[in-house]
């Protein structure tokens, strides 16, 4: 066996036929990011409670229609910071169909479905 490196040429050859393949520049289907985002939500959930819904709004984040609603109510800061999501039928459809018919404004799993 020789220890000398392969011909330039070789060289050459491997690389244009890298170029020619094409990665799978397809975004991931919606379905797998929702059910990612609901399982990075529980592991959060594992550490303490959420932050507030007062306090998620200031630092930016939208929030849902029924998550406004409760961010308004006259409730305790503990119901301030359950996770909404995961009672709610847009996460369900979010993880079961490709095209789920949710349109709430603020919702993350609605998001997941925009291409």
């Amino acid at each position: 066996m020789s220890n000398e490196p392969l011909e330039e040429s070789e060289f050459e050859r491997f690389a244009a036929a890298l170029e020619e393949e094409q990665p799978d520049t397809r975004p991931a289907p919606s379905r797998l990011k929702a059910k990612i985002y609901s399982s990075l939500i529980r592991q959060q959930e594992k550490t303490g409670p959420l932050m507030d819904l007062k306090e998620t709004r200031k630092s930016g984040s939208r929030l849902c229609v029924f998550e406004e609603i409760v961010r308004i109510s006259p409730v305790g800061k503990k119901v301030k910071s359950f996770n909404y999501c995961r009672i709610c039928h847009a996460r369900i459809l979010a993880e079961k169909l490709e095209k789920a018919p949710i349109y709430w404004d603020g919702c993350p799993y609605v998001d997941f479905q925009k291409p």
